[in-house]
């Protein structure tokens, strides 16, 4: 099921945006095995339910052990991709780095997911998601004026300029070897990744467009056409109204006479323009408003929690979420129209098909039990 189905993805556990990859490409149709730690890790009861790790096989490994190596090697032999997302240098001592991996498969697509990249000062050094953006220029744009950064969840780093990019890496890298019938390594850097998000405002840098004032901008709540009011209720309304029309389909929708307020564009003028959208909004309800908004094109939309967007009548018609393992959680994206891909399956416990996975990349009933007669594999 999926564009991708007859691909074989090994995937070395790790956290944030190496499952959010592999867990796109299982997504589209590939087959994924994860090589999980046999010690239960740190937030076991959420790995249980976290989408991040649906549709997987696992088999257990003890990877710091003597013979580790060797059974990955082994895995590697029929696999077209592998993912790890260790510091540099830790797939190196554990024996499957990129050289003894390629020399084993040389088709196979290395992918490697760091915060740091490779190499640089920063490589062997720590971090989160907030760092990566911080060193990239993307954390200091976003907030209000006046207010500090605000960490953008850990969607931007960890998962669009990581895991996203990574995915995109690797299908690259896969075409390329339709040619060259070699593999090659991906380094994925969440720094180099998220400074790529952000190539539109270096371009409105550049041409005077955009500053480095927080909150002063077209698309950092600068503009109040472009931010987020209270309602009546407590809610929130997202106005995005950027162009002429849909800025005066919002102020059809909101009963302000466009002569009555200042020049869109004239930022002189957004104080008294932000007053009179924040005045008008607080008189109705969020769902008031949604009813208003729905058959005007204002670019204006509910604010919805994430226990409300899969309610949404837009959500429910598409199908964008989905139920696994009864947990809601979003459906596999983008869609195909030839080969659509399947409904997710729920995680796994570590360990789960670790008999199964070895005898399938060829291990006999023997090397299985010696393996977990000598601690190698649980």
């Amino acid at each position: 099921m999926g564009p991708l189905e007859g691909l074989t993805v090994l995937e070395i556990a790790s956290l944030g945006p190496g499952p959010f990859c592999a867990m796109v490409l299982a997504d589209l149709g590939a087959e994924v095995v994860r090589v999980d730690r046999q010690e239960a890790p740190t937030g076991a009861p959420l790995a249980a339910i976290d989408p991040l790790n649906r549709s997987r096989r696992s088999v257990a490994l003890d990877l710091k052990h003597p013979e580790a190596a060797g059974v990955v090697l082994r895995l590697v032999e029929g696999a077209d991709v592998l993912l790890e997302g260790f510091r540099p240098g830790v797939a190196e001592r554990l024996g499957i780095g990129p050289e003894p991996c390629l020399a084993r498969n040389p088709r196979l697509v290395y992918g490697r997911m760091t915060g740091w990249g490779q190499d640089g000062p920063l490589a062997p050094r720590a971090g989160h998601d907030i760092d990566y953006l911080a060193v990239a220029g993307v954390l200091h744009p976003i907030g209000r004026a006046g207010a500090l950064p605000t960490p953008p969840l850990n969607l931007v780093a960890d998962f669009g300029g990581g895991g996203m990019l990574l995915a995109l890496g690797i299908l690259a890298a896969l075409w390329e070897r339709e040619r060259s019938g070699r593999g090659q390594v991906v380094d994925a850097a969440m720094v180099d990744g998220s400074a790529l998000l952000a190539a539109m405002f270096h371009g409105m840098r550049a041409a005077g467009a955009w500053s480095d004032e927080r909150g002063a901008n077209l698309l950092d709540s600068g503009a109040p056409f472009y931010d987020c009011y209270p309602t009546a209720d407590g809610g929130f309304m997202a106005v995005g109204a950027l162009e002429p029309q849909f800025f005066l389909a919002l102020l059809a929708g909101l009963g302000i006479d466009p002569d009555s307020v200042p020049f869109q564009y004239d930022r002189d003028g957004w104080p008294v323009l932000r007053e009179r959208l924040a005045a008008a909004f607080l008189a109705r309800t969020r769902d008031e408003w949604e009813q208003v908004f729905a058959t005007l094109d204002g670019c204006v939309a509910p604010v919805l929690t994430m226990g409300e967007a899969p309610h949404h009548p837009h959500n429910s018609a598409r199908g964008t979420f989905v139920e696994v393992g009864g947990v809601v959680q979003p459906a596999p994206a983008p869609r195909f129209g030839r080969t659509p891909a399947g409904m997710p399956s729920p995680p796994v416990a570590a360990g789960a098909h670790t008999e199964t996975v070895l005898t399938r990349f060829g291990f006999s009933s023997e090397e299985v039990a010696a393996l977990r007669a000598s601690g190698v594999a649980g």
